[in-house]
């Protein structure tokens, strides 16, 4: 199941309490076999979105909606260790062009030897296709 968090741009009307990842973690412990995918970094929530996918098997973090330029240190740092095959990949395409993405990826402290998972292995790995 996937769920927007956080923030939401283009002043479409939906309501930002909405987006707060905090209720997921009652569903992560009510329904311990569902996969969760929180979409986007969680800003202004992000540390809640750590926690819940650190602390429940089936929570994820999907990486669309913005540039990993602007990434707050946490989730690099969680990404980069114990968060490493929870992370994926996301572009929010045609919002932020994979191109761009990729480009600002490269640039935002990931170490190599995840960058594969967060590109591609985690996904396959939640969706069970790896």
């Amino acid at each position: 199941a996937l769920f927007h968090t956080g923030q939401i741009g283009g002043g479409t009307g939906a309501r930002l309490k909405y987006c707060d990842p905090l209720p997921l973690d009652d569903v992560a412990v009510d329904f311990p076999e569902l996969r969760i995918v929180m979409a986007h970094p969680s800003f202004p929530w992000q540390d809640v979105a750590l926690s819940i996918a650190a602390t429940r098997q089936h929570a994820y973090i999907d990486l669309s909606g913005w540039s990993p330029r602007y990434f707050p240190p946490q989730l690099v740092q969680h990404a980069n260790t114990i968060l490493k095959e929870k992370v994926m990949f996301g572009s929010d395409f045609p919002v932020i062009r994979p191109e761009r993405w990729l480009a600002d990826f490269d640039a935002a402290g990931f170490r190599p030897e995840v960058r594969p998972g967060i590109l591609k292995d985690n996904a396959a790995r939640m969706l069970g296709i790896a």
